[in-house]
């Protein structure tokens, strides 16, 4: 038998900008229904199941165009690629969306964030809410925010990859 392997590049790409484009789509939905402002655990579960499905979906592609093997690292490249290019085109969408489409989002995002911590802190005094609000300033930039999703996609695409590559690999073995 002959050992031919299958490039994951393709694959990555593929599943990359599907990946992309629902979660793209997905914010646009949140936008819209002027949801952004008001997350909440059901926008992450999706969030979480969308990344969840491209990468193991691309991993099971990846499996399968490879003659049904897969190992333990190429699944952790492919899942990783797959949430790599799906950040970037949610890090465009993010940066487009608070830079160009609604610049003042940020602003806004602080309005709701403080009168919430009122509303749960009734007891703050106006210099810690204040205070409060500075620090969260100083992490609520678009690219900040940015960084953050990408790393935050990273990070859980290792370890969705990792759970489905374990999970579903398959070594070859020469006789």
């Amino acid at each position: 038998m002959e050992n031919t392997q299958v490039s994951a590049k393709k694959i990555i790409i593929n599943y990359g900008l599907l990946l992309g484009i629902v979660s793209v789509v997905f914010g646009v939905i949140l936008y819209v229904t002027d949801s952004y402002m008001d997350q909440n655990w059901m926008h992450s579960l999706i969030g979480f199941l969308i990344l969840i499905g491209a990468i193991v979906y691309g991993i099971k592609a990846y499996k399968t165009a490879n003659g049904g093997f897969l190992t333990l690292g190429e699944g952790i490249k492919v899942g990783i690629g797959i949430a790599l290019v799906g950040g970037l085109i949610s890090v465009v969408w993010t940066l487009l969306l608070m830079q160009v489409i609604e610049p003042d989002m940020m602003e806004r995002m602080a309005e709701v964030s403080r009168e919430k911590m009122q509303e749960q802190y009734p007891d703050f005094t106006q210099e810690q809410l204040d205070q409060s609000a500075a620090m969260a300033e100083k992490f609520s930039s678009p690219f900040i925010i940015s960084a953050f999703s990408l790393l935050f996609n990273l990070f859980f695409g290792f370890i969705f990859a990792l759970i489905a590559s374990l999970v579903m690999q398959k070594k070859q073995t020469f006789n």
